[in-house]
């Protein structure tokens, strides 16, 4: 196993994750947008849930489609590798055949792919596979629900690796791993046989606008275990709480009244914030711009501007740092 685990028993386990949590997930990453809507409705129509033992038309499975559930049961299983021509795609990944069944591969499980290119070129991406054939292993199965999901990245693991992994890693473990890719939604960490996923909320204490601007492909990172579901082969890993929350002690570190140096990370309509430390950012209200009239708080203010500020308000509990640039002006200090 080549990712190092470390037990933090004196840690407290985080909370179990909704299962919104990776509905969302899925959502956003098996069916990112993009203009080919004809392939997706295509799909769920063949994919439709079906009730035990009808398919979506209510007709009784046939035997030798339950056969064939049976057997790709066996190989998951047996976490056995399995080579499967691409027969189309849709709007977040490819479409694979199997006797008579046929699954999907998120575009987030392919080796060579780049999630955050264009939609045409990810559309160009995706049909450039079909007729050609990929080395996969199952990583989810529903046979009621008609669902069958392989990952390409799955495959490259020895047999009997994930399981292992799998069975081993615990919520609050702290995971050594690299970043093997970039999604919109999140990072995905290769832990030896494995691909744990770090969701953008936690990446930082602090706003993040894409998991490209704080991670790299190939970076060595070390998490925390949030949850691990065995039975669909997956873990949730957190690199924000491998550092303390900024918000616990903000009262103890600043006060009311105190002068802060801070950075513009974003100008909106109501005013600007400032990320005065890492994970901590303060608001500055429109009203606490600047005196008199202007347009638009981008007139007063830039992202990356460094400033000087004045704290107003501490909430530590609602996450909230409230800070006035006008204060500063009033009192000769611009």
């Amino acid at each position: 196993m080549s990712a190092s685990i470390q037990r933090r028993e004196h840690l407290s386990q985080p909370e179990p994750l909704e299962e919104g949590y990776w509905a969302s997930l899925l959502e956003e990453g098996e069916f990112s947008e993009d203009e080919d809507a004809q392939h997706s409705e295509d799909w769920n129509r063949q994919n439709e849930p079906a009730t035990e033992m009808t398919d979506h038309h209510h007709n009784p499975i046939q035997p030798a489609l339950q056969d064939d559930w049976e057997a790709m049961q066996q190989m998951m299983d047996a976490d056995e590798v399995i080579e499967l021509p691409v027969i189309g795609y849709n709007r977040g990944g490819l479409l694979v055949e199997w006797r008579s069944l046929r699954g999907f591969v998120p575009a987030s499980q392919l080796i060579e792919f780049n999630g955050n290119a264009h939609p045409s070129v990810r559309r160009n991406a995706l049909t450039e596979h079909i007729g050609h054939s990929l080395t996969l292993r199952v990583i989810e199965l529903d046979a009621e629900q008609n669902r069958l999901i392989f990952s390409e990245r799955a495959a490259r693991a020895q047999p009997g690796e994930r399981a292992d992994l799998l069975a081993t890693l615990q919520p609050g473990d702290h995971v050594s791993g690299v970043i093997t890719n970039l999604c919109d939604f999140g990072a995905f960490v290769d832990l030896g046989g494995l691909e744990g996923l770090i969701h953008i909320s936690e990446l930082s204490w602090g706003r993040v606008g894409h998991p490209a601007d704080v991670l790299d492909r190939g970076q060595v990172v070390e998490t925390q275990v949030l949850e691990v579901r065995p039975e669909v082969g997956r873990i949730a890993l957190s690199l924000k709480r491998m550092h303390p929350d900024p918000w616990q002690d903000v009262h103890l570190r600043y006060r009311v009244g105190e002068i802060v140096e801070g950075i513009i990370t974003n100008v909106v309509d109501f005013g600007a914030f400032a990320r005065v430390e890492a994970g901590l950012e303060g608001l500055i209200h429109v009203s606490e711009l600047a005196e008199g009239h202007f347009l638009h708080p981008r007139n007063v203010v830039s992202e990356g501007q460094q400033i000087h500020a004045r704290i107003l308000s501490i909430d530590g509990r609602a996450r909230r740092l409230g800070l006035s640039l006008r204060a500063l002006e009033q009192n000769g200090h611009a």
